[in-house]
């Protein structure tokens, strides 16, 4: 069996059932706005730490499994001021506010490791963001990020066999395969971009993932990785069902030609602003079911699991991904 159809089928396990999305995926966007949207960045008026692990497809060999690091800050005369000793558990717990109607500077730094398969990306990046009051209660804010990614094939987790004899062990000969396999890794500088719209209650963002490709790109490799342009659209908003209750509806669509539009949808359910839950689904993929709540109003803890609703349900035990948040001279 060659390389080709060793990637193809790849390419269907692990990438075509997830739209072929390039970037990570997360099932608790709507809590964590800046994994989709620099834009997000400074949204609150704290230091803003999270921490994610997201395990896709368990019990499947080589499932996709993906780890994740961001912190975002104030910068200039509104950056939160951190005192070690407050006692973090005065006052209620609850939700953190966002801050709006003041011009604000934030900048935000992330780290993911993305494998799935033979095929593992890792990005650093950092960003900055500027918010914008534009009418009582709301802010607008433009985000550029700025990264530098590396992706590699790990031949170890790759199944080859000898392309004249099956029944052999793989002695050289698939140009595809010797090509990935000797690789060093290629770096691929991204730029994103995004707009942010939101209140207290209401957010809207639009934007866009590796506007540059392939285009800026070191290392001595010439494997091309194909990157391509992301497109995602958020919204929510949250309705207030009594002064303990609230609920939130919320969706993501991503687009990433020639895949077809990922559209996810969420239903969140929150209880005297601490408790929160979840149901969502995705088109074709996935339903997801999630749960958290606020621990101190210092740490916030999630987890959500997926069910999928691909032909390999049947395989598979579905996905974990555990979110912990980390909230900084709140």
């Amino acid at each position: 069996m060659k390389l080709t159809n060793i990637i193809t089928g790849i390419a269907l396990v692990f990438t075509g059932l997830v739209s072929a999305q390039q970037i990570p995926q997360f099932s608790q966007y709507y809590r964590n706005q800046f994994q989709v949207n620099p834009a997000a960045a400074g949204t609150y008026d704290f230091v803003d730490v999270t921490f994610a692990n997201r395990f896709q497809w368990t019990g499947f060999g080589s499932n996709p499994r993906t780890n994740y690091m961001s912190l975002t800050t104030l910068v200039g005369k509104d950056k939160p001021k951190y005192n070690p000793s407050y006692r973090v558990s005065q006052g209620a717990v609850r939700n953190p506010e966002v801050g709006t109607g003041k011009l604000k500077h934030a900048i935000g730094a992330q780290f993911y490791a993305d494998q799935y398969g033979a095929f593992r990306e890792m990005q650093s990046s950092v960003t900055y963001a500027i918010h914008l009051p534009v009418m009582k209660g709301y802010n607008l804010s433009f985000g550029t990020r700025l990264g530098m990614g590396n992706n590699s094939f790990l031949k170890d987790n790759a199944v080859v066999l000898n392309p004249n004899d099956p029944s052999s062990n793989y002695t050289g000969g698939d140009n595809s395969y010797d090509a990935y396999a000797s690789q060093t890794g290629r770096y691929i500088m991204n730029l994103d971009a995004g707009l942010y719209f939101y209140s207290n209650k209401t957010y809207l963002g639009v934007s866009a993932t590796n506007l540059t490709k392939d285009m800026i790109t070191f290392g001595p490799s010439s494997v091309n990785f194909g990157k391509q342009m992301h497109f995602s659209v958020t919204g929510g908003h949250k309705f207030t069902v009594s002064p303990d209750l609230t609920v939130m509806p919320a969706i993501l669509v991503k687009y990433m030609s020639p895949a077809p539009v990922v559209l996810e949808g969420n239903l969140q359910v929150e209880y005297k602003d601490r408790f929160w839950a979840a149901l969502g689904y995705r088109n074709q993929n996935a339903v997801t079911a999630a749960v958290g709540m606020n621990i101190s109003n210092r740490f916030k803890l999630g987890y959500s699991y997926d069910h999928s609703l691909s032909q390999f349900q049947g395989i598979t035990k579905g996905g974990h991904e555990f979110v912990l948040g980390v909230m900084i001279g709140r």
